[in-house]
């Protein structure tokens, strides 16, 4: 299996055909494959820094964004953590996610990291050290909990 080049970028370094491309991929998970309804334009992204990869035909195929702390935690935190389904099963979720705890602890050194997991996603946030903080509530129809790293 080849490496996976990383892209690590801030809303405005963006190009306009990548970031049409995971806005695509955040609908067609979260909206479409996941039927939860929600505004994903939820104005965070200008302030976030953006990581992913991209397939060898230029779609984009993990992504998430790191938001820095009081945006909108106390903590920074990595959101739209996201894996499009044709590259499911190549552990490429656990690459996304290790890159983007080493981009936190990097830029914002001596802070825990907050997620907003899917509570069906616990074990595998739990293996990247991730430790739940509250009792799990509803978010836009799906189960979620706080964690902390």
């Amino acid at each position: 299996m080849k490496p996976f080049i990383w892209y690590i970028k801030t809303f405005k370094d963006i190009s306009v055909d990548d970031l049409y491309k995971i806005v695509q991929l955040r609908e067609k998970v979260f909206v479409v494959e996941q039927e939860c309804v929600f505004l994903d334009a939820d104005g965070l992204d200008l302030q976030a820094v953006h990581i992913y990869t991209k397939t060898d035909n230029g779609d984009i195929s993990a992504y998430l964004r790191v938001l820095p702390p009081g945006n909108p935690y106390c903590e920074p935190s990595i959101g739209r953590v996201v894996v499009a389904k044709e590259s499911r099963g190549q552990y490429l979720g656990k690459e996304l996610m290790l890159q983007g705890i080493h981009y936190t602890k990097k830029h914002f050194p001596g802070h825990t990291i907050r997620i907003a997991a899917q509570l069906y996603l616990d074990s595998f946030y739990s293996s990247l050290g991730f430790r739940a903080i509250e009792a799990p509530f509803l978010l836009d129809g799906i189960n979620h909990q706080y964690m902390l790293l």
